[in-house]
């Protein structure tokens, strides 16, 4: 978990730096492959016709595309949410070249410096310097951070990343435009179809579905977790970016390997990495623990609360039931927590000690001691079940306290 000092929306008051020399290659490339897709596919539709295999070729090869920076650039390489068989990982870094985004190098060393200066003049995109700064501006000019080519030691001991980095226009080419390329040819719509469709259109579309989490996923949305920094939770967002756009979430809570917590929430990368687990080519996910969760909306409903409350014309009651109920619901966290520690604890320990005993021991020790622990967990799990209720009971009275005092405003 980070957190992070308090900021303004709008930190422009940071001096500004000299002007950077222009990136030329990053401004024409930007600017020529959505003109070459806006204008030539169309242009090769009317001549050759649509098919249902150019559709599925476009949403397969923009999916691709899409997850090897969801799963691979971001929750693996730049958070280390989990950890994957070597052979996905060489995809993550292979195929994800092909999304022309960068190298794993420079999107990770980039991103951990967004987290760590988040919204600060030294953040790489920051949203304080406007929307379209953050979508993709910030592309366009050298970055004068002194922490700009701090490369991180954990991907810089990669040989795999070393290759992708150093010879990065050449891999990404091959991936992007060449692999596409062929396979339309395979599949029957030419070798300039795939480069029209499965390059330049899959990869404006892809661009700037990832430049919608640097800006738009800091402008619109709700912020349940944190409102240090300006990130927003959004379910549209996530929808469009592959579960990425519960962002505030992933602000407050980076190390885990989920961005939509809910089962209800869009998260596919969320899913796929899941998947690769259930399949073990996944292991080691990172999971924020619920009460810290909890502790961190809960501190915002409160915030909220007690903003409502100096506001309105409200009656002394309403202050009082939602301090006692506060009470209540931290004191009952805090019994599960420990109730649970405990249990885990207890299973533990009697996991060593049978691994340890059980062939010392005759069968009717074994089945004392099996019957011991499942009564001592019976009765643990009872009363976590005890104050799960409690917590639920103190937790809607809250709900229900919020719906008054919103009425009473």
């Amino acid at each position: 978990m980070q957190t992070q000092t308090p900021k303004s929306e709008s930190q422009d008051l940071a001096p500004k730096a000299q002007k950077m020399p222009l990136i030329w290659h990053n401004i024409l490339f930007m600017t020529l492959v959505p003109l070459v897709a806006v204008i030539f596919t169309p242009l090769y539709l009317m001549n050759h016709g649509l098919t249902w295999g150019m559709v599925a070729f476009l949403a397969i090869t923009y999916t691709i595309s899409n997850m090897m920076i969801t799963t691979g650039y971001h929750r693996y390489f730049s958070h280390r949410t989990y950890s994957v068989h070597p052979v996905i990982e060489w995809l993550y870094i292979f195929v994800g070249a092909g999304s022309f985004q960068g190298s794993v190098l420079a999107w990770s060393t980039d991103h951990r410096r967004h987290h760590l200066e988040v919204d600060s003049h030294d953040d790489p995109y920051s949203r304080s310097k406007g929307f379209w700064y953050a979508h993709f501006w910030w592309l366009f000019r050298e970055d004068a951070h002194p922490k700009a080519k701090a490369f991180p030691k954990d991907l810089t001991k990669s040989k795999a990343i070393m290759f992708q980095h150093n010879y990065y226009p050449l891999v990404a080419t091959f991936v992007g435009f060449v692999i596409p390329g062929l396979i339309g040819l395979a599949c029957g719509f030419g070798f300039w179809g795939g480069v029209l469709i499965g390059g330049f259109l899959r990869i404006t579309l892809s661009q700037h579905s990832t430049f919608l989490i640097n800006s738009a996923a800091h402008t619109w949305g709700t912020r349940p977790y944190t409102d240090t920094n300006t990130a927003r939770d959004s379910f549209i967002l996530a929808f469009l970016t592959f579960g990425e756009g519960y962002h505030n979430f992933h602000h407050f809570f980076q190390a885990d390997y989920r961005n939509g917590i809910r089962w209800y929430q869009w998260d596919p990368t969320k899913w796929t990495i899941e998947a690769m687990a259930s399949l073990g080519l996944a292991s080691k996910l990172k999971k924020a623990r619920r009460e810290e969760i909890f502790k961190a909306r809960f501190a915002m409903e409160e915030k909220h609360v007690l903003e409502q409350l100096a506001r309105g014309q409200h009656a002394p009651s309403f202050a009082e039931r939602a301090a006692a109920l506060k009470v209540r619901i931290n004191e009952t966290q805090t019994k599960l927590r420990h109730l649970h520690d405990d249990y885990l604890l207890a299973k533990k320990n009697f996991k060593a000690e049978w691994a340890e005993k059980r062939k010392q021991m005759s069968h009717d020790v074994r089945e004392a001691m099996r019957a011991q622990f499942a009564k001592a967990k019976q009765s643990r799990k009872a009363e976590i079940r005890v104050v799960s209720i409690e917590f639920k009971s103190a937790y809607s009275q809250w709900r229900s306290l919020r719906k008054d005092i919103r009425r009473a405003a």
